[in-house]
Order: structure tokens, then C-alpha cells, then sequence
């Protein structure tokens, strides 16, 4: 039986994938569950169509993320922190910081899209940081971790 999948299913396939399965396993647990649908052709016409919405609409969104990207090319954060006297930190900034001071500079992002390069910052210095606009589309920040 060929079915459309409506959501990722591990070790079947992706969202909107055309596959044949068993007729079982497609009437007994993936149909019954909302996991897929039967490919007759008028659902083959409707999974066309939005593939072909969905990929304008993702490239309108990834050049906004591309602009986004040439406008924080280039930035400096600065985060203070509480330090000892060896330049060591109580405690370690985090992503919530770095989204603050994001913020601070005017773009709201948000703090699960922000990769750290070490484990954890835990001394002042200069550090990148890597944020996630898109999926395809990643900018490297400059940070700087001062002592208050």
C-alpha cells in the first residue's frame, strides 16, 4: 500500500514522503494514529501543491535570515560578570545572558538558537558564539566577558 507520511515516523521516513508500506502496518497503526494517509491521486495533487507553497514560503524565509546574518556580521558583546581575583567567574554565562545582550543590540533571538563553542564560559575573555537563524543558516558572534 503507498501512503503519504503527515509527521517523521523513525526508521520509515519524513514528513511528506511518498512509501510503500505492508497493508497492515498502514491500516492497523500508521492511518489509525495520524501518522499517514493513503496516496490516491487527488492527495498526491494536495501534497504537490503544498511542497511547492511551503518551498516559496522557505526561501522567503531563509533570505530574511541571510539579512538578518549580514546585519550581525561583524558584532561585539560585551557581558560583565562577578569574577574572583583570578579572573575565574561565580557561576558562567549562558545563553539567556548572550540573548539579553542580543537584545540589548536590537536582535531578538532566541537563547535555544544560540551554540556556545566551550562547554561553559567560566573565565573572562574573548569568545565566538555561534547563533542559528535558520536552518541553513548560522552567524558567528564575537563575545567579550568582562569583570564587573
Amino acid at each position: 500500500m503507498e501512503i503519504i507520511l503527515i509527521q517523521d515516523v523513525i526508521n520509515l521516513g519524513q514528513k511528506d514522503d511518498i512509501i510503500k508500506v505492508k497493508d497492515g502496518y498502514a491500516q492497523n497503526y500508521l492511518i489509525p494514529k495520524g501518522l499517514a494517509i493513503t496516496a490516491n491521486p487527488s492527495a498526491k495533487k494536495i501534497l504537490a501543491e503544498n511542497v511547492r507553497q511551503r518551498a516559496h514560503k522557505e526561501a522567503k524565509i531563509r533570505e530574511e535570515a541571510q539579512a538578518l546574518a549580514a546585519k550581525m556580521e561583524g558584532i561585539q558583546l560585551t557581558i560583565g560578570a562577578k569574577t574572583s581575583t583570578t579572573g575565574k567567574i561565580f557561576g558562567s554565562v549562558n545563553t539567556i545572558q548572550i540573548a539579553e545582550a542580543l537584545s540589548a543590540k536590537g536582535f531578538d533571538i532566541d537563547r535555544k538558537s544560540i551554540y556556545l563553542s566551550d562547554d561553559a564560559i567560566k573565565e573572562t575573555g574573548n569568545y565566538k558564539v555561534k547563533v542559528k537563524l535558520h536552518r541553513e543558516v548560522f552567524v558567528q558572534v564575537d563575545l567579550e566577558v568582562i569583570a564587573e
